[in-house]
């Protein structure tokens, strides 16, 4: 097989874009095992994430690249369709499910081909039922394991833990959605950003939808306060991203201190919600260790409590998991105490507790060990954060 600087050497003068191709090539080069995952992400349809990809895939095309497809939806676009010529993809399979013929992604078939590179576009899609995987994210990860390098995109309203802020912007709860570890898997996350004026021009030159659709969508999701709040929380993500990369790149004895969360729910199930999510999100953006703490007070025993607040309970320490952290139940009846020696034990650098009209503050004051709590962690250099 020929290597990449050989390649390169034999082409003819690079634009920037090849630049970036280039180095992102050297990477997966150097790599071994696990393939290489570059994402694009983007605030809301229509601002060229699948645009983008195909572009970069006619450019590593010409430098003697094995790409192919192997899922892109160009929603009839007229200028992404057209990216599309010249490109080799594999073909998707057909799937007969409630009484009609639906396509998917060939998972199977890009094993078996084994390229070097695949777009998979759509990452949050849900799969027919019966599939291999029951979400797109995993069949990439799958194709990751195999050693195929994959390029794929996003929205920024399809990540879990920001999904009920995206909810509170657009007024619409998103059901397709991927663990936040997913983008902790990328190599690289790139952010194709518009403006709200460039987006909405975009629209209604019919450049993202059907014209019969302009005025429903300009009534809807893309007025410009709405693109505008979800373009806010897309930068914000991939520089998140990115401090990221620089902390794995720098070592440790280099870095500044190293943020561990330790993240305090009762079965208050809203509030317990909140706090998870709310504690995912700082993590993520101080790439941080976080645990979920729960303390179970005796009035909190499994035979004094109905079976719907134990249903949530059991629902939200799910959730903490597949957001990345890690759960600890403790029984106490003393529950500033046990929070402090869990703080303690886990090196947490920050505690995060509902507000005060949550059951689990009102133990704490009624306890009056709540000074207690703020001078040990204090001293411990631990901060307290009351989440909204």
């Amino acid at each position: 097989m020929m290597e990449w600087d050989q390649v390169f050497i034999k082409s003819p003068p690079m634009t920037d874009k090849e630049h970036s191709v280039e180095h992102f090539l050297h990477l997966a080069n150097k790599s071994s095992g696990r393939g290489k995952l570059k994402i694009y992400i983007g605030m809301s349809a229509g601002v060229g994430k699948t645009y983008r990809m195909l572009q970069e895939a006619h450019s590593m095309l010409r430098n003697g690249v094995n790409i192919q497809i192997g899922y892109v939806e160009t929603h009839n676009r007229t200028e992404t369709q057209a990216l599309i010529d010249g490109l080799p993809a594999i073909p998707r399979k057909q799937v007969f499910y409630k009484g009609k013929m639906l396509e998917e992604m060939d998972i199977d078939s890009i094993l078996l081909l084994n390229p070097e590179w695949v777009i998979v576009d759509e990452l949050a899609h849900t799969n027919i039922p019966g599939s291999r995987n029951e979400k797109r994210w995993q069949d990439v990860a799958e194709i990751l394991r195999a050693g195929i390098n994959v390029i794929s995109a996003v929205n920024i309203q399809h990540i879990e833990s920001i999904n009920q802020e995206v909810k509170v912007i657009t007024g619409v709860e998103v059901k397709e959605r991927i663990p936040d570890n997913v983008l902790q898997m990328a190599d690289e996350v790139v952010n194709i950003d518009l403006t709200a004026d460039e987006l909405i021009t975009r629209l209604k030159e019919g450049k993202i939808y059907d014209r019969s659709k302009v005025e429903t969508a300009l009534k809807n999701f893309f007025q410009a306060e709405k693109i505008l709040q979800l373009r806010e929380l897309a930068l914000k993500e991939v520089a998140s991203q990115v401090e990221r990369k620089v902390e794995i790149e720098i070592p440790r004895g280099q870095q500044m201190r190293h943020e561990n969360f330790l993240a305090c729910i009762s079965t208050n199930d809203e509030v317990a919600r909140k706090v998870i999510r709310k504690t995912a999100r700082l993590a993520s953006y101080y790439h941080g260790d976080w645990y979920v703490l729960y303390v179970q007070a005796p009035r909190e025993s499994a035979s004094r409590i109905p079976l719907a607040a134990q249903r949530h309970l059991i629902n939200n320490l799910k959730l903490a998991t597949e957001l990345g952290a890690e759960v600890i139940q403790v029984r106490d009846t003393r529950v500033a105490e046990a929070i402090i020696s869990t703080a303690i034990e886990k090196r947490a650098t920050t505690v995060c507790i509902g507000k005060p009209h949550i059951s689990l503050f009102r133990i704490i004051l009624q306890t009056n060990l709540f000074n207690q709590l703020l001078k040990t962690l204090s001293s411990n250099d631990i901060d307290l954060i009351i989440l909204s």
